[in-house]
C-alpha cells in the first residue's frame, strides 16, 4: 500500500480529554486472519474514557490507540483471511485502534455494513450490540415477554439494550431522568420509561411482577435495589459500577428467588468468542436494520481531530445514543 503514515489520537499520559493528541503513526499491517481497514468513522465509548485516565490499558498485543469500534472499507486482507475482498464496508469491534485513519482486525469480529445504515452511524454498532447481545441474549434462555429493566435506558448501552429488548418481544421499563431522554427510551421501543427523579423503579417492577432480566451500568447502591426488583429466577447482568463496585448488601434474596448476577467485560474475551457473537449478531440482529425494526441511534459526529471534545461530550452526560468520529 503506498501510504505509510496515518493521522490517529494517541494517549502520551493519562489525564483529562486535553490528554488526547492529534498525530501521526505508521499504518499497521494486517496480521495472519485480520483485514486492514481504512477507517471511515469510529464510535466513541465509556471504556475509551476509562484507558484516556489510565484505567483500561489494552491487553496484551492490542494497539495502545483508543477506539473499540469502526466502520470502513477492507483495504487489504492479511494472510488466511479469506472472508472479506478489498473494497467490501464494513463495521468491527476492534482491540483497539479505532481512532486512526487506518486500522488491523481480526476478519471475525467484521460484520457488513447494516443494509440501508450510514457507514458513519452503522461505526456506533459493534460495542454496545456486541455487549448486550452477548450478555443478554447470546447462550443465554431469554422467556418470551420477559420483563426487562434497563438503567441509563437512554445512553449508548441502555439505548442497544431498549432497543434489542423491544426488537425481540421483551416488555422493557428504561430508567432516564428527563422529559426529553423518557421520550427518547419510550421511541425506541420501551414499554413503560421510568422517571427515576419522582419514581421508585423497584416498586413499579415489583408491581408488574419482577424483573426477569436487569441490565445495570450504575453499580453502587443500586446493586441491593435490583436484588429486590427482581422476580423469581431473575438475571442482574452488570456492565459497568458508575457509583462503584465496593458494596455491602444481603444476598439472601439471591437464594430465596434463585437469582443470577452475572457480568462480564468485552474487550479481553478471546477472538473465536468474539467472532461467534459477530455471526450470530448478522444471522439475527443485523436483518432487523433492513426491514426497520432496529436503527442506529446518532447523538452527534464529529472530525477525528475533535476527539477530545467528544470525550467531554460523553462525560457530561445528556447524549442521545451514540457520539461518532468521522475519519
Amino acid at each position: 500500500m503506498a501510504v505509510e503514515k496515518m493521522s490517529v489520537v494517541d494517549i502520551p499520559d493519562p489525564g483529562g480529554p486535553e490528554a488526547l493528541r492529534f498525530t501521526r503513526r505508521p499504518v499497521p499491517e494486517p496480521g495472519p486472519g485480520e483485514v486492514l481497514l481504512r477507517v471511515i468513522a469510529a464510535g466513541v465509548n465509556g471504556p475509551d474514557l476509562l484507558q484516556r485516565k489510565g484505567a483500561y490499558p489494552p491487553p496484551p498485543g492490542a494497539s495502545d490507540l483508543p477506539g473499540l469500534e469502526v466502520a470502513g472499507e477492507v483495504v487489504a486482507p492479511g494472510a488466511e483471511a479469506n472472508r472479506w475482498a478489498a473494497g467490501d464496508r464494513v463495521v468491527a469491534l476492534t482491540n483497539g485502534g479505532g481512532y486512526a485513519e487506518y486500522v488491523a482486525v481480526p476478519e471475525g469480529q467484521c460484520l457488513p455494513v447494516p443494509q440501508g445504515l450510514d457507514p458513519v452511524d452503522a461505526a456506533g454498532l459493534p460495542e454496545t450490540y456486541f455487549t448486550v447481545w452477548s450478555n443478554v441474549f447470546f447462550g443465554h434462555a431469554v422467556p418470551e415477554g420477559a420483563r426487562m429493566l434497563v438503567q441509563g435506558g437512554a445512553g449508548g448501552i441502555g439505548a442497544t439494550a431498549v432497543a434489542l429488548g423491544a426488537a425481540f418481544g421483551l416488555e422493557v421499563f428504561a430508567t432516564a431522568g428527563s422529559a426529553e431522554a423518557l421520550a427518547f427510551v419510550e421511541s425506541l421501543g420501551a414499554a413503560r420509561a421510568i422517571d427515576y427523579r419522582s419514581e421508585d423503579y423497584v416498586a413499579v417492577l415489583k408491581e408488574a411482577g419482577g424483573a426477569d432480566i436487569v441490565v445495570d451500568i450504575l453499580g453502587g447502591s443500586h446493586i441491593a435495589r435490583h436484588l429486590k426488583a427482581c422476580g423469581m429466577d431473575g438475571r442482574i447482568v452488570q456492565l459497568s459500577f458508575r457509583q462503584g463496585s465496593k458494596v455491602e448488601i444481603d444476598l439472601m434474596p439471591v437464594m430465596l428467588k434463585r437469582l443470577t448476577l452475572m457480568g462480564s467485560t468485552l474487550r479481553p474475551r478471546p477472538p473465536a468468542f468474539k467472532a461467534a457473537v459477530a455471526r450470530d449478531l448478522e444471522a439475527k440482529v443485523w436483518p432487523l436494520f433492513a426491514d426497520g425494526r432496529l436503527r442506529a441511534v446518532t447523538h452527534k459526529a464529529l472530525p477525528l481531530s475533535e476527539a477530545a471534545e467528544a470525550h467531554r461530550m460523553l462525560e457530561a452526560g445528556g447524549h442521545r445514543g451514540k457520539v461518532i468520529l468521522r475519519v
